[in-house]
């Protein structure tokens, strides 16, 4: 983590910081250029799609800046908080890959080996033929977006695996699929030979400094959790299924949000294996297009313009099975592009993105599943006011 007392001249007043050793002193930010940029980016938004709250975390040169909008809950009216707890659905799988990025660093398994040496129960099937990098990156052959309604625990999830039959051949075309990096988590944990919630919640959220990022909200923090708002406008929260910790699974603050991207910019203050699983999550296994297919991640190179962004974050992608181009060896990583994630529930939006070369992120939290683009065009907009600032 880069230590820094370096502002961008006149254009910051009050932030909250997150030093090398870990420890995060918050303050608000309320005055300058900033505030002017996220308020009127993310105000109209929120008018627009009827978003009862939203948190927003910026990231500069390792100091993260916190703002607040709306309401976690709007039938008790409790306001959004830098202590408030959202749901963010697929940018889960960032955190999965970070932790199958440390268990390749430590060496308990690697991207080359079939998925039945961690799931023998499967020996036999399609997944013979399926590597653990197939699974990462959304390449076993066609795995569904979700599993089937009769799939609900991991007795049914491994019938249907044992069951399924792909549409083409592994590390040929991505079909982007909870399934698919659902079982590359469940298998990675069984390589380390402990349950993907605890190796989670007891190695790399604290390897992390996560101290309010969960996959099961203790009752402690729950009333920070928000509710989020279904399409009918009543309150919802996400509910369990096969691989849904590994999926969809993280409930977090915008600040540890916001930390774990500034932590994927400069990793140098963790411990060795995991700067070595920042690298393997920000390493280009294939591309589609402009679209680099990391662990987890997606980038692009910087500068991109905003269309490229909005079609590899589009449903086309989502939906849709697509040919990869292979590079030739994986990509290394650079800094000179920009990465993001999107995730959904039913009641939350999410969206996370940031340039290192820049040292520069944005997170962006919202108790309502509104659109993509939307949350994209905002992220970029104020992407690239701090751009111009430097």
């Amino acid at each position: 983590m880069r230590k820094s007392t370096t502002l961008l001249i006149g254009f910051l007043t009050t932030a909250a910081i997150i030093p090398n050793n870990g420890a995060l002193a918050t303050s608000k930010a309320n005055d300058g250029d900033l505030r002017r940029i996220v308020d009127e980016t993310v105000r109209p938004l929120m008018a627009e799609q009827k978003i009862p709250g939203m948190a927003v975390a910026i990231t500069i040169d390792g100091k993260s800046h916190f703002f607040g909008y709306g309401v976690a809950s709007k039938e008790s009216g409790q306001k959004v908080t830098e202590d408030t707890i959202f749901e963010i659905g697929s940018v889960s799988k960032t955190f999965t890959a970070m932790l199958g990025g440390y268990g390749l660093a430590t060496g308990a398994f690697s991207l080359s080996d079939p998925a039945t040496k961690w799931a023998p129960e499967l020996a036999g099937s399609s997944f013979d033929k399926i590597t653990m990098r197939d699974l990462g990156t959304y390449t076993p052959g066609g795995l569904p977006l979700q599993f089937p309604d009769a799939v609900t625990d991991d007795s049914s999830m491994l019938a249907y695996f044992k069951k399924w039959k792909p549409d083409y051949p592994a590390g040929t075309q991505r079909r982007y699929s909870n399934p698919s990096i659902g079982l590359f988590g469940y298998l990675a944990a069984r390589s380390m030979d402990k349950p993907f919630d605890v190796l989670m919640e007891q190695k790399l959220l604290p390897a992390f400094g996560l101290k309010n990022t969960f996959i099961n909200v203790p009752a402690s923090q729950m009333k920070n959790y928000a509710y989020g708002y279904s399409k009918a406008n009543k309150p919802i929260r996400v509910s369990g299924g096969a691989l849904d910790a590994q999926a969809y699974g993280i409930k977090t603050t915008a600040l540890d949000l916001a930390r774990f991207v500034e932590l994927n910019i400069d990793s140098s203050s963790l411990e060795p294996d995991f700067q070595k699983a920042v690298a393997a999550t920000h390493t280009g296994y294939y591309h589609v297009g402009a679209n680099n297919q990391g662990l987890g991640w997606e980038f692009y190179n910087y500068p991109t313009a905003l269309k490229t962004l909005l079609a590899g974050n589009s449903s086309d992608m989502a939906l849709k099975s697509h040919k990869i181009e292979k590079f030739d060896t994986p990509r290394q990583p650079s800094a000179d592009v920009l990465i993001n994630k999107t995730g959904s529930t039913n009641g939350f939006g999410a969206y996370a993105a940031f340039i290192p070369a820049k040292k520069i992120g944005i997170v962006l939290l919202a108790n309502r599943n509104y659109p993509i683009d939307e949350r994209v065009k905002a992220a970029y907009r104020i992407l690239q006011a701090l751009d111009n600032k430097q």
